[in-house]
């Protein structure tokens, strides 16, 4: 009897040595999947098309621990040169998404656009955490995450000019000149594509991204 309860003590160990690990796991936040990028690549809104702003968002998350996920920026891109448009909603998966505190910003891409978001300025933090140092996000998006229609040009010649065009923003602290509320995504066109056109109305060539996974 005694031999037959220190063999019952003794498989009991693993299970409670592992239970601390297992609450551990089950109460982790969920990994970041939404970000305002710290910095921006450097050019303006030159951001070397889609593709280079979607590597920007992939080398930030790297940084953070996140690179496991398939990165995409919250950017539109207006139909040319025999290219269709690109939407910025359709570019991000499906979600839902968590900033880096583990707080959910929206459940899908319905909610994101909607009033049932959890968009704050609070939850609209970078990679590492912090609140963004700018308030302009380059988006090239209408309220409903949509590209422009062709005419002025609203994304710096689809992000790959820090010349000529006056890029859409959105405001991360969701304000306009102070005060709420202000469009995440599309707020006004920023001064021109330059670095320095740019930080003239509160932009530093920053933008959203999104994981698609």
């Amino acid at each position: 009897m005694k031999n037959g309860a220190s063999v019952a003590t003794l498989l009991a160990l693993p299970v409670l040595c592992l239970t601390p690990i297992a609450l551990m796991a089950q109460n982790a936040a969920p990994t970041m999947s939404f970000f305002v990028t710290s910095t921006g690549p450097g050019n303006g809104a030159n951001l070397g098309g889609l593709a280079g702003a979607d590597r920007h968002c992939q080398s930030l998350a790297q940084a953070k621990g996140a690179g496991n996920r398939t990165w995409r920026a919250y950017l539109s891109v207006t139909a040319a040169q025999g290219q269709p448009a690109v939407n910025a909603k359709d570019r991000i998966g499906q979600g839902p998404w968590h900033n880096a505190k583990g707080v959910m910003v929206a459940r899908n891409v319905a909610d994101l656009h909607s009033g049932k978001s959890n968009l704050t300025e609070e939850n609209i933090m970078t990679e590492a955490g912090g609140r963004p140092s700018r308030h302009d996000m380059l988006t090239g998006s209408q309220l409903d995450g949509t590209a422009f229609p062709p005419g002025e040009d609203r994304t710096c010649a689809n992000w790959t000019s820090s010349g000529e065009g006056r890029p859409w923003v959105g405001h991360s602290d969701l304000k306009a000149r102070g005060v709420p509320p202000s469009p995440f995504n599309s707020a006004h066109a920023s001064a021109g594509c330059s670095p320095a056109a740019l930080q003239s109305t509160g932009g530093d060539g920053l933008f959203y991204c999104f994981a698609t996974n």
